[in-house]
């Protein structure tokens, strides 16, 4: 991947069409259309041995014809021509091309390799990228460019488009168009072959063009890579996204729509929300976001005002809002006698604020003005109802105005919904034409509201500072590992309670007492040892599911009940499946289950994103896209937490008020140790814990279920997102032989890391960050200690402090370019700390982290004062260069050796 090609693609000066065409409809004609009549400054090149010219354009017999290498190149021919087209245009020197053609994974040569494979072949071979096959284009309104096969070109504006389907293509666009809102890019990806919505996210997440990005996505190839990229850009602008196949009908037709893997919608939903994005369901709440995306201001809060001519509406629009959390704002007794000096006698008197049925233009600026003068809302909606004696372009006309013209202008949120067709239609094109958002219903203002909330409240919550795990609880991954590795050698695929128990203990996590018995007498001895009443459970590896069967008995208080169950057990098991293998029972102490609450959690694999934890409530019949609450690991109390709340928001778990139920820190420690056990035991495919028993802070997994992956899978990539990578801790000792810990930094070491950064001195801070400048606030501590391991790294020393707690000493970090073409670090270590080796060891670290990364090339800048700093690179290494004109020292370091590169 390179986002140098990018530029090509973006930024193109010259463009070449292979396959243009003087014949109507004829997608080399089409291209040439668009781009002449998009007023694109650059070389436009038709390249065809038909014509000596293409719509009055000096057209080219061939590619080696041409007279520039062109930036672009938009391919129009059919799909047998396409590899060979793309060898020559990749070897006379275009970065960049796209592919109109269909079908080409279907068709093959006599070598029986697909088309698509040797146009990739011929691309990648001189580093020439690919957009489509499949594209319907791409417009770029800023430059006046338009190489799509579009019916209408797009309007320059400030969001960016990204689409693998073309019909949501032209459908967008055709809206935009009529509501006046514009992109700053708009892309068609098809079938993603090459250049895909990673390196486009990237791109676009730095593009100062771009305020906001739409997405359409049928799947995902890239899983780490995208989320590393939408979660890099969701920091600095808002990603909504809209995702085909939510039922297993539609996922089968988007797979064969784009010929992607199909996964999981709920581990999809999480994988969104993780990033940092937020998803709409339908192009109606597209269409929606689009519109507030164009006109919004970033949300300072939550608080929402509603305006209305009449009752109904405005209740649709609290109805509303209240169902989807949102918050009414409340009116001081100083902006409620404002409202009397201007409003009649009998308005409401409150939030929402009904001035009226024929309320006229100068009553409603009247009001809005007041609103917009306090202090006590965020964002304001407008409703407004056809009316025989309402004024409805008048009153729009004059809310734009005040709107205009008030200090405010940029800092409030204001909606309108202008209800009604005919009669409103010219109001809403006012609002339009203002660059106000304005909606048919009062329901979609609000849902437009509530996506600027959610983004607001998803970037807060991910930003937010999780506790620590209680240090008592266990993390023994070696012996886990050994024992998982011991059952895979005998060649074991699954592992009930029995097994599993002391796996799950070596993370801290309850089972109830359970033997494994091979026959009624097992089970009696078992039980006069271990006492009654016991639970007796059918073992057999063609039940999954123990109920289904009836093959579980509980509360057996005697020898006699043990023997009459077991047999009973046996009969039901072979009338319910007479193939089914018993290998024995499964006996268990029952569970005090009086006061308590059963819940299920597992952890299923996804196909595209791999492993994923699921929370919900008990039973066999269980689906997780329907029945459960979705979280990608690794989890943190934090991230633990918001996936209960959301569990208990979305009513896929419900809290019954037992007396010993519910407890949100033991189900967030819960939680969070599954997600250690699924990042450090590889060898498991898949966990069922069903039921869990939570008694307050007591919660005990009563069964169990392990599925393993077989001992040679390849489990390298299975994670979606990087986990902390603790094989980089290291103790060191200092020269004064203090000893340190040397590892990455952590989310949970934000309030210590403000402490380290509050603690350097002023001189020591000037040099850090090339200027005098106050403390870190928790946004900018969030971003320094909640990294991206894929992404950047940063390690930080640390020691123990007089009261036992750890102190962070110092810390270096950098960050690399989306290619790992570069990595740029910068370090400080306490001023009480210097001239004792830790600068030396941090530095060494980064080195040795980022040639395992096979990254070429290590660089930092340190101002002229901290000579220091220069000194100490150099000892390591650094080529060391000044820079007289900016007045900084240039550290550079080659971290391939000469045989490497």
């Amino acid at each position: 991947m390179s986002q140098r090609t990018l530029n090509s693609l973006f930024k193109p000066t010259s463009v070449a069409i292979i396959g243009a065409s003087n014949t109507e409809k004829r997608a080399g004609n089409v291209l040439m259309k668009n781009l002449l009549s998009s007023g694109f400054s650059g070389p436009i090149m038709p390249v065809t041995p038909k014509y000596r010219a293409v719509m009055g354009v000096l057209a080219y017999p061939n590619i080696e014809a041409l007279p520039i290498k062109p930036d672009l190149a938009v391919i129009c021919t059919r799909a047998c021509r396409v590899p060979a087209i793309v060898e020559t245009l990749a070897q006379f020197g275009c970065k960049v091309a796209i592919i109109m053609a269909a079908g080409m994974a279907q068709e093959f040569n006599e070598d029986g390799v697909s088309l698509l494979d040797l146009a990739m072949q011929n691309a990648k071979r001189y580093g020439m990228r690919i957009l489509g096959p499949n594209s319907l284009g791409m417009l770029l309104p800023p430059l006046g460019l338009n190489a799509s096969l579009a019916h209408a070109s797009a309007l320059p504006g400030k969001i960016a488009f990204v689409s693998q389907s073309a019909a949501i293509c032209t459908t967008v666009l055709d809206w935009a168009n009529n509501k006046g809102i514009g992109f700053s890019s708009f892309i068609s990806l098809g079938d993603a072959t090459d250049i895909n919505f990673d390196e486009l996210l990237d791109f676009l997440g730095r593009d100062s063009r771009t305020s906001a990005i739409m997405l359409y996505i049928d799947s995902v190839n890239e899983k780490r890579h995208f989320l590393s990229a939408a979660r890099a850009a969701s920091r600095n602008k808002p990603i909504l996204v809209i995702k085909s196949g939510r039922s297993a009908e539609g996922a089968r037709a988007a797979k064969l729509h784009t010929g992607g893997v199909g996964g999981n919608d709920a581990v999809y939903e999480a994988a969104f929300r993780r990033a940092g994005m937020l998803r709409v369901n339908d192009l109606i709440e597209l269409f929606a976001a689009v519109e507030s995306l164009a006109h919004s201001n970033p949300l300072q809060g939550e608080r929402l005002g509603i305006i209305s001519n009449g009752g109904g509406p405005a209740v649709l629009a609290v109805d509303e809002l209240i169902m989807r959390g949102g918050k009414l704002a409340e009116l001081s007794e100083d902006t409620i006698a404002k409202l009397e000096a201007v409003l009649p006698n009998t308005w409401s008197r409150q939030n929402p604020i009904d001035i009226i049925g024929d309320a006229n233009a100068s009553r409603y600026a009247k009001a809005l003005t007041i609103l917009m003068d306090s202090n006590e809302l965020d964002a304001i909606l407008v409703l407004h109802s056809p009316s025989a004696l309402g004024e409805s372009v008048e009153i729009a006309d004059a809310l734009v105005s005040v709107i205009h013209a008030h200090p405010k202008k940029n800092r409030l949120n204001i909606l309108t919904n202008w209800s009604g067709e005919d009669s409103a239609y010219q109001a809403r094109k006012r609002f339009t034409k203002g660059g106000i958002s304005t909606y048919r219903t009062p329901e979609g203002a609000v849902g437009a509201f509530m996506h600027m909330v959610e983004y607001r409240r998803n970037q807060k919550l991910l930003q937010e500072v999780p506790q620590s795990i209680p240090d008592n609880i266990p993390t023994d991954s070696l012996t886990a590992r050994k024992l998982l590795q011991a059952a895979q050698a005998k060649g074991k695929s699954v592992l009930e309670t029995h097994e599993a128990s002391p796996i799950l203990r070596a993370y801290g996590l309850n089972t109830i007492d359970t033997w494994f018995v091979k026959d009624a007498d097992e089970a009696v001895a078992i039980a006069n040892e271990a006492g009654y009443p016991l639970a007796l459970k059918v073992q057999s590896p063609n039940i999954l599911h123990k109920s289904d069967v009836h093959g579980v008995m509980l509360n057996l208080t005697s020898a006699e009940d043990i023997r009459h169950a077991a047999n009973a057990i046996t009969q039901r098991v072979h009338q319910a499946n007479p193939e089914a293998i018993i290998e024995g029972m499964i006996v268990q102490k029952m569970a005090l289950t009086a006061g308590a609450q059963e819940i299920r959690v597992a952890v299923i694999s996804d196909p595209v994103f791999g492993p994923a934890i699921c929370l919900g409530e008990g039973g066999s019949e269980w689906d997780p896209t329907n029945d459960a609450a979705v979280a990608l690991p690794p989890l943190n109390m934090a991230l633990a937490r918001y996936m209960v709340i959301q569990a208990l928001k979305t009513h896929k778990l419900k809290d019954r008020h037992l007396p010993l139920g519910l407890d949100m820190n033991a189900l967030c420690v819960m939680l969070t140790q599954i997600s250690h056990i699924i990042i450090d035991c590889p060898e498991i495919a898949s966990l069922d814990l069903n039921p869990v028993l939570a008694a307050g802070e007591n919660i005990t997994l009563l069964d169990v279920n392990t599925r393993l992956h077989d001992a040679n899978a390849d489990s390298s990539s299975r994670m979606a997102i990087m986990p902390y990578p603790k094989e980089l801790e290291e103790v060191a000792e200092l020269k004064n032989g203090l000893k340190v810990m040397l590892r990455p930094i952590l989310p949970e070491d934000e309030p210590k890391h403000l402490a380290f950064d509050n603690s350097l001195s002023d001189e020591d801070r000037y040099k850090r960050y090339f200027g005098v400048r106050s403390k870190m606030t928790h946004e900018e501590m969030a971003v320094l200690t909640q990294i991206d391991y894929a992404r950047e790294m940063a390690f930080i020393a640390t020691a123990k402090g007089p009261d036992g707690d750890d102190i962070t000493l110092g810390a270096v970090r950098a960050s690399i370019d989306p290619d790992n073409t570069e990595a740029e670090f910068a370090m400080a270590v306490r001023g009480d700390h210097q001239g004792i080796g830790l600068g030396k060891l941090l530095l060494e670290k980064l080195i040795k982290y980022y040639q395992a990364n096979d990254t070429p090339v290590l660089t930092g800048f340190t101002m002229f004062e901290n000579r220091n700093m220069a000194s100490l690179a150099k000892s390591l290494g650094f080529k060391v260069t000044f820079d007289m004109e900016e007045h900084l020292i240039k550290m550079h370091m080659d971290l391939k050796s000469p045989t490497d590169k």
